[in-house]
């Protein structure tokens, strides 16, 4: 029979309710004024804009999970990316909701609040530090600033406490297997943090560096498995995160399937991947390269601007400005613009036709083969002269007989770079190419140098000797491509001016697509230009530094990125009595006093670990960063030393002036 009343008891920690509501409040609270665009959000802003309309970008500045968030505000608000952000200040249209563009940031701004408390708890200080703690980031003016507006900077912090706190409530939890969803959390946290801002890989790395000295100290504990705890934790902090982050990246490449502003970064194999860009040209193009072949050759050391091998009826000069003489033969060059002149002829050394015979024979790795200009018919060639610009390599040119010494040597051995077999064919997009010239053994590159106005300022071509095998900047990329008709050379130059046949489609694989991304994220560097509100790290420990954010037209409001200086004098003191302390500890245990408990001792070292070197590992790589740094990047550090501030002070109260009471009062009871 069943009793009644039916009693549910629950405890509640009402510090952590009153601080959490309050960190909503604060973050909150009319958030959507100004309705004006503020700093980075003219950034940002645009990263949306083409989320909401599936275009396809590059951002160098970190990885696109960030940007989901806050195009996942925007699209709950029924943001359809039509604002143009072209300018700080800039009012927002009705049709836009502001409050939803900034909800996200501000809420994970918010949550940052009651999850320091919970990890200063997890550290095994009181309830008081706790609070301490929550109260600083509560408070801290430069964090509301930044958690308002739709910026980054919240959410990173977010993710790194969570999964901080989440370790630590896995480590501290009595040993049972529900535990390790704290630690899949922890290890999903990782990867959100790394997936927002690649300076979350230095918090992640400090992680993986804490639970590999919590898995060393397991050895020797004959009640646990020490391989399944290590196999557990490997999944869970390694294997978990790169699945994750793979995962941000399939999202992000599904959704952007649109052609961009960015296409030119990406090779021509990617680009014909989106939709409306050059997949209008190649996507129907005939898939293998065969003799007769017209096509034109994209380099793959021209970045980031893409050029492609050209010729025109324009020859070299008989003798160069420093007094060097030519062949005085047909330039050829890179030209980085769509252009008739950039087809040539795929032609079979062994035959005098200029089309494609039935059925086609396609070109395979390691054949020897001449390219033709299509519009002008001169054949590519190299041989013993020096390139204008770069003496050490040799010319190359479209061969004219001035009925002199120089004879043709216009063969070329077609070297799959990327081949999976040596009977590998060459396939259009898909093949990396290097034409090596075979009276020399000279590779076809571009040398990056431009020409002078004899040469149009195009990019010069050479035939070069001393390379890197390994180097990519020697492959040529068969962009558009289609099966020439025409012997005539009127109806040949008719033909390259019309466009491509457009018959098969081919696809680039999501991990083709994902490296090559990734690359380019990591190597394709925006020009860093002075800005008027940059600083140094340094300055941010002072704060000689702010950014004024926003600015009213007419009232002359401002908004203003600025530290709180008391809050962060605290930090700062905090900082150097640790290491002191630190110090001071260890040179004692060196000499063989120990003035703390092996637990208290433990603790002391968890919090270094976590605070310091949470602190160290978000400011000192900003040092050797070359790129425009804000005071906002120091907001991450920052937040470790408000969880060290109140947690150093409750070990001072606790051990330092107790152990000094104590030898007083016992002082005073010694008669003299």
């Amino acid at each position: 029979m069943l009793q009644l009343p039916l009693v549910v008891t629950a405890q509640v920690d009402l510090v952590l309710v009153l601080v959490s509501l309050l960190a909503l409040w604060t973050r909150l609270s009319r958030l959507s004024y100004p309705n004006a665009v503020v700093f980075d959000e003219v950034y940002y802003g645009q990263f949306v804009s083409l989320y909401m309309k599936r275009v396809f970008f590059i951002d160098d500045s970190g990885p696109p999970l960030g940007h989901m968030i806050l195009a996942l505000g925007a699209y709950l608000g029924g943001f359809d990316g039509n604002f143009v952000w072209n300018r700080i200040g800039a009012e927002y249209p009705s049709s836009v909701s502001v409050w939803s563009l900034r909800l996200l940031p501000a809420l994970c701004g918010a949550l940052c609040v009651p999850l320091l408390y919970l990890l200063t708890l997890e550290l095994k200080f009181s309830h008081l530090s706790a609070l301490g703690a929550a109260l600083l980031l509560l408070l801290e003016n430069s964090l509301i600033v930044q958690s308002r507006f739709m910026l980054l900077e919240s959410v990173l912090i977010f993710f790194v406490l969570l999964a901080f706190f989440s370790y630590l409530r896995f480590h501290n939890a009595p040993n049972s297997w529900s535990r390790y969803c704290w630690l899949l959390v922890s290890g999903a946290s990782c990867a959100a943090a790394v997936g927002v801002k690649y300076m979350g890989v230095f918090s992640y790395l400090l992680l993986l560096g804490v639970a590999s000295l919590h898995t060393w100290n397991l050895i020797g504990d004959r009640t646990l498995s020490v391989c399944v705890q290590c196999v557990c934790r490997a999944v869970c902090l390694l294997v978990l995160p790169v699945l994750l982050y793979v995962f941000w990246f399939y999202v992000h490449l599904t959704i952007l399937h649109r052609s961009g502003p960015h296409d030119q970064l990406m090779s021509s194999a990617f680009q014909a991947s989106l939709e409306g860009g050059l997949s209008r040209i190649t996507q129907g193009q005939p898939l293998e390269v065969s003799y007769g072949s017209q096509v034109t050759l994209r380099s793959s050391a021209s970045q980031p601007i893409p050029c492609w091998l050209h010729s025109h009826k324009a020859n070299y000069p008989v003798r160069y400005d420093n007094g060097r003489g030519s062949s005085h033969q047909q330039q050829v060059t890179c030209y980085p613009f769509k252009d008739v002149n950039n087809w040539w002829i795929i032609k079979d050394p062994g035959r005098q036709e200029l089309v494609v015979s039935s059925p086609p024979r396609p070109v395979r790795h390691g054949d020897v083969i001449q390219v033709v200009h299509g519009m002008t018919s001169r054949f590519l060639n190299s041989h013993d002269v020096a390139a204008p610009m770069s003496p050490h390599a040799q010319e190359v040119s479209g061969y004219i007989d001035f009925n002199v010494s120089m004879p043709t040597q216009n063969l070329w051995r077609v070297d799959i770079s990327n081949r999976e077999a040596d009977s590998d064919s060459w396939k259009t997009i898909l093949s990396e190419v290097r034409l090596v010239h075979v009276n020399t053994s000279a590779v076809l590159r571009l040398s990056g140098v431009s020409l002078p106005e004899w040469g149009f300022r195009q990019l010069e071509v050479v035939a070069d000797k001393l390379f890197k095998a390994q180097s990519s900047s020697l492959d040529w990329t068969v962009e558009e491509h289609r099966y020439g008709t025409s012997q005539e050379q009127k109806e040949r130059e008719a033909e390259l001016h019309s466009p491509t046949h457009i018959d098969v489609d081919r696809k680039i694989s999501f991990w083709a697509k994902f490296i090559e991304l990734q690359w380019k994220m990591l190597t394709v560097k925006q020009e860093d230009s002075e800005h008027k509100y940059s600083s140094s790290p340094i300055e941010w420990i002072t704060m000689e530094t702010n950014i004024a954010y926003w600015l009213h037209s007419s009232s002359n409001a401002q908004i203003h990125l600025i530290g709180n200086p008391v809050s962060w004098g605290v930090a700062n003191l905090s900082l150097l009595a640790y290491q002191l302390l630190a110090a001071i500890y260890l040179l004692r245990r060196r000499r063989g006093f120990k003035d703390l408990p092996d637990g208290v001792w433990t603790q002391f070292v968890c919090l270094g670990c976590v605070c310091v070197g949470g602190w160290l590992v978000n400011f000192v790589p900003f040092f050797l960063m070359e790129k425009t740094l804000f005071l906002y990047h120091y907001l991450p550090a920052l937040c470790y030393l408000y969880l060290l501030s109140p947690a150093l002070l409750e070990h001072a109260h606790t051990h330092l002036l107790r152990y000094c009471l104590t030898r007083l009062s016992l002082c005073s009871l010694v008669p003299h």
